[in-house]
């Protein structure tokens, strides 16, 4: 018993040291710097959705990315370290994080309220004036031409990637008025310049996205926000259609980089507009044109990788209302996606030539000569070597002119023939068959030019 007390005495000044390092140590910690978490984007409603998808959007400013590499850090310091508990780390950042969430609900409150005061489509004394400087003028601003010389009628704001809505002034925002007319003088430019298309899309391209940041610096989030986000969707769809017009030549490269690009934007804004739908609605109705846009995103979803950020199709549908689900406009993008994927080429060319609206065309315009290669494909497969099918059915099939499935075929890998009669005919069961390249030519629609006229009638009324 004496020696059991002696052990356990000369035990205790060994203890004593270490507990009070200990102490020591999780006391330095918990007076570390704080530091940030990545805010929980996950969580929210559908106004703090809209925020983060319109104008300041992943990679538009440099606050979002700096959290997460702080984040890391405190990891690997905390790992270094090892003498830190677990739960003082969790307890650092819960701090980190309610300190970011009152920043951003600071910043929410400060423009939540705020109204753009500059008059002009670019801020005169302060963009404006630095861009002449610098030489940093688009051809649509050039007065007369010169590189260093603009004017408020020609100058347009120009996008930041880095803008931070803490030191902006109120003069360098536009407000909505000018903010309509703004986008309304860009979407004139699209079929009133001689310039390559793709020199008016790079220069609508940026300067659209500088008009979704000042929507939502000023938290624009009404019916006159939906007319303008619904312009902008206009312009990325139709540019879906005429860059790939475009995309043959030298500058083949540069084309699919727009087209790439074209496409994000395109994912982004679908979004954004779909958020202010939500927000807008009353009770289970549906908007105007809300019919016709909702389908946009099925018919540039009919393969699962068209679309940059999109979710799945069989989620995004139920969360779509109800009387947009049963819209004539839904219905069609409906039927287009099962013929699509259960490959009925015949049902699939036939509806879109009598009832696709023009945007609905331009997003379908892609899958057009695939699917157009299947069917050749099968008719290849399944024909009978002494019975080869005539290009004049073909042609009527596939909507397209004689001349052009000649040239189709041929660039399937397939040859054509003359039979008895003098008539082009498709010998089937050829065995050296492939899918044309991208780029391999432009083929026209023949239900396009009827397309193009019930445009030209909507816009009318």
């Amino acid at each position: 018993m004496e020696r059991r007390q002696k052990n356990q005495q000369q035990q205790n000044p060994r203890r004593n040291p270490l507990s009070s390092s200990s102490s020591s140590s999780s006391s330095h910690s918990s007076n570390r710097k704080s530091r940030y978490r990545p805010p929980n984007r996950a969580s929210g409603d559908a106004r703090a959705r809209h925020r983060e998808d319109s104008g300041l959007d992943s990679g538009d400013a440099t606050t979002w990315d700096e959290p997460r590499s702080l984040a890391r850090s405190i990891d690997e310091r905390a790992s270094a370290a090892g003498t830190r508990s677990s739960m003082g780390i969790r307890e650092q950042q819960e701090q980190h994080q309610h300190h970011q969430d009152g920043e951003n609900a600071r910043d929410s409150r400060e423009f939540a309220s705020a109204v753009g005061t500059c008059p002009y489509m670019c801020p005169g004394m302060g963009e404006m004036a630095q861009r002449e400087r610098l030489r940093d003028l688009a051809v649509f601003e050039r007065l007369h031409g010169n590189p260093a010389k603009t004017s408020p009628e020609l100058a347009v704001k120009k996008f930041c990637r880095t803008i931070s809505t803490r030191h902006v002034q109120l003069s360098d925002i536009r407000p909505l008025s000018v903010l309509g007319s703004t986008l309304d003088y860009l979407m004139n430019l699209m079929n009133s310049t001689p310039e390559p298309f793709e020199t008016v899309h790079d220069f609508i391209f940026d300067r659209t996205r500088s008009i979704r940041q000042d929507l939502s610096m000023q938290d624009i989030l009404d019916k006159r926000a939906i007319h303008m986000y619904e312009k902008m969707v206009n312009f990325h769809v139709i540019s879906h259609h005429k860059l790939r017009l475009s995309s043959s030549g030298p500058n083949s490269f540069n084309i699919s980089s727009l087209h790439h690009l074209n496409m994000e934007q395109l994912a982004k804004v679908l979004t954004s507009l779909y958020n202010l739908y939500d927000l807008n609605r009353d009770h289970n109705s549906m908007h105007k044109n809300e019919p016709e846009y909702r389908s946009l995103y099925v018919l540039l979803c009919l393969n699962s990788e068209s679309l940059p950020e999109g979710e799945r199709l069989s989620l995004w549908f139920r969360r779509v209302p109800t009387p947009v689900i049963k819209s004539k406009e839904m219905t069609f993008a409906r039927r287009i996606l099962r013929y699509f994927r259960t490959d009925n080429y015949k049902c699939f060319f036939s509806t879109i030539a009598a009832e696709a609206s023009y945007l609905q065309y331009c997003a379908l315009e892609p899958y057009i000569d695939k699917v157009r290669a299947l069917a050749v494909l099968l008719i290849n497969n399944g024909g009978y070597k002494l019975h080869p099918y005539p290009i004049a059915h073909l042609s009527n099939l596939l909507m397209m002119e004689e001349s052009e499935v000649e040239s189709f075929c041929i660039a399937c890998g397939l040859e054509t023939s003359l039979d008895e009669q003098g008539n082009k005919v498709l010998p089937t069961k050829q065995p050296a068959f492939n899918h044309p390249k991208a780029g391999h030519g432009k083929y026209g629609f023949s239900g396009f030019e009827n397309i193009c006229r019930g445009r030209e009638a909507e816009e009318k009324v």
